[in-house]
């Protein structure tokens, strides 16, 4: 997923959310309902979190075993470079799994899980621009 279709998928979800939070408040229901209601959005909202996190955790998985095959070509400025990214991407993964553990142990705020997928994306487009980097220099 590029960096765009990220943001712009990001900007919908933020924004459905908020009109279907305003939706719910301006709405004649009761107070109980009305918290139901926002409870229920928030769970939908932290398993939707949950499932990006998830694949984020996924993809950096796949990258980090490509970028390891592929820094067995490169040079050695290459090979320090990788490595540094790689360090990166499995803080990123790690730092994924705790939240992911912690969800559903009902102890991560939606901030926190957001926070972790942006980690891992950006750790995984790092990863991407050096395999196609490394893959131009093999040509």
């Amino acid at each position: 997923m590029g960096k765009t279709t990220g943001k712009l998928a990001l900007g919908t979800v933020i924004a459905a959310a908020a009109g279907y939070v305003g939706g719910v408040l301006t709405a004649p229901k009761s107070g109980k309902e009305t918290r139901k209601d926002i409870k229920k959005s928030a769970l939908k909202a932290k398993n939707e979190a949950e499932k990006k996190l998830k694949l984020a955790h996924k993809e950096l998985t796949e990258l980090s075993e490509k970028a390891k095959k592929q820094g067995t070509k490169v040079s050695t400025k290459a090979k320090a470079e990788l490595n540094g990214l790689l360090e990166k991407a499995q803080t990123a993964k790690t730092r994924a799994s705790e939240l992911l553990s912690a969800a559903h142990e009902g102890e991560a705020e939606n901030e926190d899980l957001q926070k972790a997928i942006n980690e891992a994306k950006k750790a995984s487009d790092h990863l991407k621009k050096f395999l196609t980097d490394a893959k131009k220099a093999d040509k």
